[in-house]
């Protein structure tokens, strides 16, 4: 699996963005999707994930009320919808892929198994 994460930029607090995350192969539709951010200095944190149909989402309780994620599973594509941004947001985001015959939720970094390049967000004034 070889994902390609998009969509970052420079954005002002309150701002909004729309990550995306295009994965190539056959196994996106049976792939748990998360992504994950960075900010220097810190480790690796879970943002959001979501399940292989959609039906099921995890947020980090910072980013609960103001991020969304969603799937095309028909376009092999995952979404980060990021809404009232703020200055801790910034970080260089990650998508992930955990291709599973399980039915099990997973969100955390370790759960994960194939990672994109990062794209960089930064939230400022």
């Amino acid at each position: 699996v070889q994902l390609q994460a998009s969509g970052g930029g420079l954005v002002q607090p309150g701002g909004s963005l729309r990550l995306s995350c295009a994965a190539s192969g056959s196994t996106f539709s049976r792939s748990a999707m998360g992504w994950f951010r960075q900010a220097p200095g810190k480790e690796r944190e879970s943002v959001a994930a979501i399940s292989r149909g959609g039906g099921s989402t995890y947020y980090a309780d910072s980013v609960k009320g103001r991020f969304t994620i969603s799937r095309d599973n028909a376009k092999n594509t995952v979404y980060l919808q990021m809404d009232s941004l703020k200055p801790e947001d910034t970080a260089v985001y990650y998508c992930a892929a955990k291709p599973s015959i399980l039915t099990a939720f997973y969100y955390r970094v370790s759960d994960f198994d194939y990672w994109g390049q990062g794209t960089q967000v930064t939230v400022s004034s």
